[in-house]
């Protein structure tokens, strides 16, 4: 082929070529955008502390609404736990119950809360848990932590978030 028998220009490859450049450069700035987002917001980079922060907030709701076998069920990441008390037999229902009315680490009763941020805390690259900052009754900090190996919640959490 010589250069006088170049192809002829192909409007419609060209036309796909520029649209698919523009929607990878749409998709990294997106990315980019999400990724700070998430951190800045104090949810977590990409926002991927939701799903813990969701499950603390389900875990509050029940003990507002004084289903403390749900929100055992929640805390230990255990919805079968009836069925297997021995497993739990450290830290079993009624104490959780006591822990969360009498002995409450808030003004009990809980009549509301709200989530407020969460931090990936721990070793490893993504670390081994989720502090969850809860503001209860309006006035009240709370700090849960949330493991994410298995699922469970504990109060208190190693430390507390400065927000």
């Amino acid at each position: 082929m010589s250069l006088l028998d170049a192809p002829a220009y192909d409007v419609q490859k060209a036309k796909l070529q520029r649209m698919a450049l523009a929607g990878a450069a749409i998709a990294f700035a997106l990315l980019v955008l999400l990724t700070l987002a998430g951190f800045l917001l104090g949810h977590g980079w990409l926002f991927t502390d939701l799903p813990a922060e969701h499950k603390v907030d389900k875990f509050f709701d029940a003990l507002e609404a004084k289903d403390y076998s749900k929100a055992y069920a929640l805390y230990t990441n255990d919805p079968d736990f009836a069925q297997h008390a021995d497993k739990h037999k450290n830290y079993p229902l009624d104490r959780f119950t006591e822990d969360w009315t009498t002995a409450s680490p808030v003004d009990a009763p809980i009549t509301s809360h709200h989530v407020d941020i969460s931090k990936t805390d721990g070793s490893g690259t993504f670390g081994t848990g989720i502090i969850v900052a809860v503001t209860i009754n309006g006035n009240k900090k709370l700090f849960m932590w949330y493991q994410k190996s298995d699922g469970t919640m504990t109060e208190p959490a190693p430390h507390e978030l400065q927000y």
